[in-house]
C-alpha cells in the first residue's frame, strides 16, 4: 500500500472513530439528557399515558395521583386533588404544556418503568420492580391551606419552615392556578391564558421572586452589630428627625417622619421595636459593607437554596458599597438595592429561632414504593452557623419586644411568646410590599414565617407589615401550635 493510500485508509479510520465516538457518547452516555429534555416529542408522548405515583404530605393528604383513562384502559389521566394551593410546590405534568415543580424533579421515580426499554427489560429480569414511586412532602396541609385562603383576593406569598430541621410546613404563592385543565386537550390555550393574566399566577412569588425586604433587613443588621460586638440592645445612638446620608444630600427619616424617641438619645432595642430608619442606617454605614455583607451571606443572601424547583438569589451588594456610604446607609433599612425572596427571610427568622444555625430548606421527606416500602430518605441537613448562641438569643428577646411593646403587636397571639419584625417596602415607588417575618414559641419555636403582601394589600387600610401582614402570621402561628 503506497503511502497516499495508507494516509487515506487512516483518515476514513480516525472519521469512523469521532463518529462511533459521537453515536456512542449520544446513545449511551447522555441518553438520560435527551430522554428527559422537554422538548423531546417522544418521551411526552411516552409519558402522558403513563401511571406515576402519588405525592401525598405529611398526613398524608393526596396531591397528585394517577387513574385510568375512562376512554383508553391501558392509559393514565393525572389529577391533582388540592388544586391551586400546592400548584407552585406539586407542579404539573402534561403531554402539551411540559412539567414543573415535583411533578418535573422527581419524573424518573415517580413515572412507571413499564417502557419495554433495554434498562428496563434488564431490570425486570433481575426481579426489580417497574411500578412508579411515590413521594411524601413536609407540608402540613391544615397549614398550607389556612395560608392559601388568608392571601385570598391578594398578590403575596407565605412560607413556613420548621427551624430545628428545615422543613417547609408551607410555601404558598398567591394567586396561585388549577394545574388540572393542563392535562386536558385544551393545555395550551389555559397555559396561553395564565401567561396572559395581569395578576401573574404562573410567577412564584415564594421562592423566585426578589422583592426589597423594608424593615426585616434590620434583623440582619441588627444581628451584625450584635454577632460583631459593635453594639448592644442597650447602645445608644443620636435620635435624629432626618438621618444625613455622607457625600451626599439625600437624608433617611423615619415611618412617621418624627424622631424616634425623645429626640436626644434612642437605644438599639428601641430603634429595633419602633423600626426607626434613621439608626439602622447610621447602623449599616458603622458597620461597613464588608461586615453588613458578610452577615447577610451567612444568612444566605448572593445563593440559590436547593429546592426541586427553581428559587432567586436573593442580593446585598457588597462590592458596590464598598466606596458608598450614602448608598449603604440606604441599603441598611432594607432598601436601595437590598432584595430577598419570602424564603430567604424565612431562613432569617429560622436561623435566629435555632440559636443561630441555619438548616437547609427541603420539602421531600422520603420516596416510598408501590407497596408502602420507604426506599429514601431526606435528613435534615445543617447549611451553617450563622449566629453565636449568645447573639441568637439576644435577637431573640429584641424581636419579642416587637410583638409586645412594638410594630408587631398584632402579631401577639394568646398564651403564645412570639418573636417578629415588620417591614414595609418602600423600593417600587408605588404602594408598599409589607412584610411579616416571625417565630413561635419563643422558648421552643417550632415554626418560622415570612408572609409578603404586594402593593400594601390594595385593600385601602394601613398599608404596613404590622398592620397587613402581620395579623396572618399571628393565624398562622395559632393554627400550627393548635393542629
Amino acid at each position: 500500500m503506497n503511502r497516499p493510500t495508507r494516509r487515506l485508509a487512516t483518515a476514513i479510520f480516525l472519521a469512523f472513530g469521532v463518529l462511533l465516538g459521537f453515536v456512542t457518547w449520544y446513545q449511551v452516555l447522555a441518553v438520560d439528557r435527551y430522554r428527559n429534555d422537554p422538548r423531546n416529542a417522544r418521551t411526552a408522548l411516552s409519558e402522558s399515558g403513563k401511571e406515576r405515583g402519588v405525592i401525598v404530605t405529611r398526613d398524608g393528604v393526596v396531591l397528585a395521583e394517577s387513574f385510568p383513562d375512562p376512554d383508553e384502559p391501558t392509559a393514565y389521566l393525572r389529577s391533582y386533588p388540592e388544586g391551586p394551593a400546592y400548584a407552585p410546590v406539586v407542579g404539573y405534568t402534561s403531554l402539551l404544556a411540559g412539567s414543573a415543580g415535583l411533578e418535573r424533579t422527581f419524573t424518573d421515580e415517580l413515572r412507571s418503568r413499564r417502557d419495554f426499554t433495554i434498562s428496563d427489560l434488564i431490570a425486570a429480569a433481575l426481579g426489580g420492580d417497574l411500578r412508579p414511586r411515590s413521594l411524601q412532602v413536609t407540608i402540613d396541609p391544615a397549614l398550607q391551606t389556612t395560608a392559601y385562603s388568608l392571601l385570598e383576593g391578594q398578590r403575596g406569598a407565605v412560607v413556613a419552615i420548621e427551624p430545628s430541621t428545615g422543613e417547609l410546613l408551607a410555601y404558598v404563592s398567591a394567586p396561585s392556578y388549577d394545574p388540572n385543565p393542563l392535562t386536558q386537550p385544551d393545555a395550551l390555550d389555559f397555559r396561553q391564558g395564565l401567561l396572559d393574566d395581569p395578576a401573574e399566577p404562573l410567577v412564584d412569588r415564594a421562592g423566585n421572586s426578589l422583592y426589597a425586604p423594608g424593615s426585616t433587613f434590620k434583623t440582619v443588621v441588627a444581628a451584625s452589630a450584635i454577632e460583631s460586638g459593635l453594639a448592644r440592645p442597650e447602645t445608644e445612638f443620636p435620635d435624629l428627625l432626618e438621618f444625613p446620608l455622607p457625600n451626599s444630600s439625600a437624608t433617611i427619616s423615619n415611618f412617621s417622619d418624627g424622631v424616634c424617641s425623645t429626640g436626644d438619645t434612642v437605644t438599639l432595642q428601641v430603634a429595633f421595636s419602633r423600626s426607626c430608619n434613621t439608626v439602622f442606617a447610621d447602623l449599616a454605614i458603622r458597620l461597613g459593607a464588608e461586615q453588613l455583607g458578610d452577615t447577610a451571606s451567612d444568612f444566605g443572601f448572593n445563593r440559590e437554596f436547593e429546592l426541586p424547583w427553581p428559587t432567586a438569589e436573593s442580593v446585598f451588594l457588597t462590592r458596590e458599597l464598598r466606596d458608598d456610604e450614602a448608598a449603604l446607609g440606604q441599603s441598611g433599612i432594607g432598601e436601595r438595592d437590598v432584595r430577598a425572596t419570602p424564603l430567604q427571610m424565612a431562613l432569617v427568622a429560622a436561623a435566629i429561632a435555632n440559636d443561630g444555625e441555619m438548616m437547609r430548606p427541603f420539602v421531600v421527606r422520603q420516596v416510598f414504593d408501590a407497596d408502602g416500602n420507604t426506599e429514601r430518605v431526606f435528613e435534615p441537613v445543617r447549611e451553617r452557623r450563622v449566629l453565636s448562641p449568645a447573639a441568637a438569643a439576644v435577637m431573640t428577646e429584641m424581636m419579642e419586644r416587637v410583638v409586645t411593646n412594638g410594630t408587631g403587636g398584632r402579631a401577639s397571639v394568646s398564651g403564645v411568646r412570639v418573636a417578629g419584625k415588620t417591614g414595609t417596602s418602600q423600593g417600587s415607588g408605588g404602594p408598599p410590599d409589607v412584610w411579616f417575618i416571625a417565630f413561635a414559641p419563643v422558648e421552643d419555636p417550632s415554626i418560622a414565617i415570612a408572609v409578603l403582601i404586594e402593593d400594601g394589600g390594595l385593600t385601602g387600610e394601613d398599608a404596613t407589615g404590622g398592620a397587613l401582614a402581620a395579623p396572618i402570621a399571628a393565624q398562622l402561628i395559632s393554627a400550627w401550635l393548635n393542629r
